[in-house]
């Protein structure tokens, strides 16, 4: 499909730099079929019907985020997929300047080595010493905040807390799973509440989410390859579950690239781990996932595509246009959405 077809103006003004607080006071558009309507988040207990499951990614973002030198040239690193114990591949800032067998001084006592790079602008990078490379970017790192953010304010102490899900636990994304940030313990509890049951996966998402889609036709795009893992007692839940007339909600679309991963044609979800570079576009046959909850995305991006593929290409933009005139706030730190494609059963 030709990538202009998911191109849409956003007025600047509506990029959020700063998380809702509490965050379960964001805003929830709620896309029902072809159906728009206005909610917030507190009201996902009544808009999700008993016996519905909650899948969520529990991923933790590092601080991925370093500034170093090579000589007299800087280069900037962000972190966007372990390779190994001390190799990470990284998008470089400057990356001219950095040859393979050199060595970038990121400060703080910690240095890396570029051991290949890629045509990208990438590079595989080597962490010297023996010091945990997560002990290192606490030290010399950053939050890695999307460019969109990064760009009209620098990282700070804040960004530590805000750019982390209740869920966060297993170390290893450069970008956080937006759209459990509206999630609170108040929230959860009343979701339990409700009878609204909730699974954890694990996707560790990486830099490329952010990478715009240069190619003029989908056909021409790669996704970078992400690490996921469904353990096989989840996967048996989640599939006894929906046999039980349940429904699976992804929370984020890095929760359902992983679930439709995992699943085969018949639906089922088979545990699962490695890597993942699924890309879902308009005309994909969803298997595993039933709804989604995702904040906005970016116009001619990976995720928008994601969101048209399930809910359509018409309804989606529609249902932008909606968001951007009633002042939604979009992106990593803003308002979310629940969308709910129209079931053969329904």
């Amino acid at each position: 499909m030709r990538v202009d077809l998911f191109d849409f103006e956003l007025p600047n003004d509506r990029i959020a730099l700063r998380p809702a607080r509490p965050r379960d006071s964001a805003r929830m558009l709620v896309v029902r079929g072809s159906e728009i309507s206005d909610a917030q988040a507190l009201d996902l207990p009544a808009l999700l019907q008993p016996g519905d499951v909650l899948v969520f990614n529990d991923t933790k973002v590092i601080p991925a985020q370093l500034e170093g030198q090579r000589g007299d040239a800087s280069i900037g690193a962000t972190l966007h997929k372990r390779e190994g114990p001390r190799e990470w591949q990284a998008f470089l800032r400057n990356a001219k300047r950095a040859r393979v067998g050199d060595t970038i001084d990121f400060g703080e006592g910690v240095r890396a080595s570029v051991v290949e790079k890629s045509p990208d602008g990438s590079a595989l990078l080597h962490f010297d010493g023996e010091e945990p490379v997560e002990v290192l970017l606490e030290r010399a790192g950053r939050m890695p905040l999307p460019p969109y953010i990064a760009s009209k304010r620098p990282a700070d102490d804040t960004d530590r807390d805000d750019y982390q899900t209740i869920f966060a636990r297993e170390e290893g994304a450069v970008a956080a799973p937006t759209a459990a940030l509206h999630f609170t313990r108040r929230l959860l509890d009343a979701l339990d509440a409700r009878g609204i049951r909730r699974e954890t996966l694990t996707l560790h998402v990486g830099a490329g989410t952010f990478l715009p889609v240069k190619a003029d036709d989908t056909a021409g795009h790669q996704m970078h390859a992400e690490w996921g893992r469904i353990d096989a007692a989840t996967a048996d839940r989640l599939n006894a579950a929906r046999a039980s007339g349940g429904r699976l909600i992804a929370v984020g679309t890095t929760s359902l690239r992983l679930l439709e991963s995992a699943a085969g044609e018949d639906g089922r979800i088979q545990p699962f781990e490695g890597d993942t570079a699924i890309f879902i576009t308009p005309g994909y046959r969803f298997k595993a996932i039933d709804g989604l909850i995702t904040n906005f995305h970016l116009p001619r991006s990976t995720l928008f595509m994601l969101v048209s593929a399930l809910m359509g290409l018409d309804v989606m933009k529609r249902a932008y246009a909606h968001a951007i005139g009633a002042g939604y706030r979009f992106y990593s730190y803003g308002d979310g959405s629940l969308l709910l494609p129209k079931r053969s059963d329904d």
